[in-house]
């Protein structure tokens, strides 16, 4: 049975999670509870994120040097390795609420995980657009907007205030548009078009992050203004 501090800690974790509909999906559930009746902690499930990163990030950054057919493949396949990094981000927290598996370290591999597979996705992504210096330095560009967003929510908690999770470009708007523009990049090399939409969604992306900073940061504002009042 759980102590109340436990009790109180989980409820809190409930509270601070990113709303998200899937967790409640019946494959999501059976998954988690799966892994949780398995013995595999949380902190694994997040770790194996970062797997799925490298593997797209490497899928990504060779695609250019490889054969028409094989690049198709490839952009399809970080399409599917952003969307199960984004599974293991929702079920290592299900493992770790719903059935009582959190650990001291939980923060530090709910957290680092989390900007590693960022940075690698988003990096790799600017030298695949095949856009010269400019597309390398967008992508490390969203990569920094993206781990600043981040930076943005852990600074408004350390101030006493709930996480920010909002957009438009939060963690899951950023690889949706990652995995869309990863898609149709498959559908330029089946076309034999010039390569643009990765630059596209990469620019997407940052601006869109950069509107994100500043929302977040203003909340912090008008929340900090709100408490002195």
């Amino acid at each position: 049975m759980k102590t109340f501090l436990e009790q109180r800690q989980s409820t809190e974790e409930e509270i601070s999670r990113r709303p998200i509909k899937s967790r409640s999906a019946k494959w999501s559930v059976t998954l988690a509870a799966s892994l949780a009746k398995a013995g595999i902690s949380p902190n694994f499930v997040s770790s194996i994120s970062v797997v799925f990163a490298l593997a797209g990030g490497a899928l990504f950054f060779f695609a250019p040097k490889l054969d028409l057919y094989t690049q198709i493949v490839c952009f399809i396949g970080v399409a599917v390795c952003v969307q199960m990094r984004l599974i293991c981000n929702m079920i290592d927290g299900m493992i770790a609420v719903e059935y009582g598996k959190q650990s001291k370290l939980g923060a530090v591999f709910n957290e680092f995980p989390d900007r590693l597979a960022d940075a690698i996705f988003l990096v790799s992504a600017g030298y695949a657009s095949q856009y010269g210096q400019l597309g390398n330095e967008l992508g490390w560009l969203a990569a920094l907007l993206a781990v600043l967003t981040a930076y943005i929510r852990a600074f408004a908690v350390s101030l006493g205030l709930q996480n920010d999770f909002c957009g438009p470009m939060a963690k899951p708007h950023r690889m949706f548009v990652l995995t869309i523009a990863a898609l149709l990049a498959a559908g330029e090399a089946a076309l034999g078009m010039a390569p643009n939409v990765l630059f596209y969604g990469l620019c997407i992306i940052a601006l869109g992050t950069v509107i994100t900073c500043i929302r977040r940061t203003m909340h912090i504002v008008v929340a900090l203004k709100n408490k002195s009042n």
